[in-house]
């Protein structure tokens, strides 16, 4: 009896062996990921800009790789953003709010989700911001909408075009309400670019959606793409349930959403740099057009009315 007992005993722990799964931080330090046809090396995605060479998808990357692509290695500078209060609510769930926001700035190397730097494309200054979905989710809680605040502020200071890469689930659960009016500071912000006759690109990556999509991300005067990436507010499953209906396998991807009209062009990541450059350099120049015309005007004016008055 006694040696079925051991047996028993070694058949339990080969079970445990088998079942254990690595932990998130042992995939994350691997020198491995997954896509299409199963294991792929990192470094491999990274020489392509982290898109999958079989397949294309376009994989997530942190706000400084997104930089890095954009601008060009060492050509931005990183501006610091303000810091509000942490954890103005007390949050605490299975975990709470502050070690949630510790563990992110470990694992991101960032304060907040959004990031805001500045740099020249064909000679032309940028104000761009990004954010990075490691950190809780890419959601946006009172950091980051003070991020965006001062990115659209730096750009309407320096005159500059502000480009802007969303990516996130929406507002950040833990801080409610003032998660939710970010919503509404984030829109006056960009309308504010807007009053100064400013270009404000978006291009969207994946995912985005909830109260992300339904608020800066969609007021782009231009929308760019990335191949793929998720672009909603409610999931698909929820839609489906409340128009029970059946919903198409490309439901929500970028290219159904330019279909109807809400993205401009789907741009892969490589050609994004060149693409966004073309497009400013015909915006400003027909913005300096449009604002000597005006002048002229103006100046035509004010030479009448002084002839009427002498």
């Amino acid at each position: 009896m006694n040696w079925l007992k051991k047996t028993f005993k070694f058949g339990e722990k080969i079970k445990k062996i088998l079942r254990k799964r690595p932990s998130k931080e042992d995939v994350e330090n691997s020198e491995w990921t997954s896509c299409c046809k199963g294991p792929v090396l990192k470094n491999e995605l990274e020489e392509n800009l982290w898109v999958c060479n079989s397949c294309g998808k376009h994989h997530r990357i942190s706000c400084t790789k997104r930089f890095d692509y954009f601008f060009g290695k060492n050509n931005y500078q990183i501006l610091e953003t303000p810091s509000p209060v942490e954890d103005p609510l007390s949050w605490k769930d299975t975990k709470s709010y502050k070690d949630r926001i510790k563990d992110a700035r470990r694992k991101t190397k960032q304060n907040c989700a959004v990031m805001i730097a500045k740099g020249y494309i064909n000679g032309l200054a940028i104000t761009a911001g990004a954010i990075n979905f490691n950190f809780i989710g890419g959601s946006v809680g009172a950091a980051e909408g003070e991020a965006i605040l001062f990115g659209a502020q730096h750009a309407i200071d320096n005159n500059t075009p502000f480009i802007f890469f969303p990516c996130g689930g929406g507002q950040r659960m833990f801080e409610s309400p003032i998660a939710l009016a970010n919503m509404t500071r984030t829109t006056v912000a960009i309308n504010e670019l807007k009053k100064k006759n400013l270009p404000y690109i978006v291009c969207f990556t994946d995912p985005t959606a909830g109260g992300i999509t339904a608020s800066f991300a969609m007021l782009g005067d231009i929308h760019f793409a990335e191949p793929g990436c998720m672009i909603a507010f409610a999931g698909k499953r929820v839609i489906q349930a409340t128009v029970k209906e059946e919903l198409s396998a490309d439901f929500q991807t970028a290219e159904f959403v330019e279909k109807h009209g809400f993205v401009d062009k789907v741009v892969h990541r490589k050609d994004l740099k060149e693409q966004v450059g073309i497009l400013l350099s015909i915006l400003l120049k027909k913005n300096s057009d449009i604002n000597s015309e005006l002048t002229n005007e103006t100046s035509e004016n004010i030479e009448s009315h002084t002839k009427a008055a002498s």
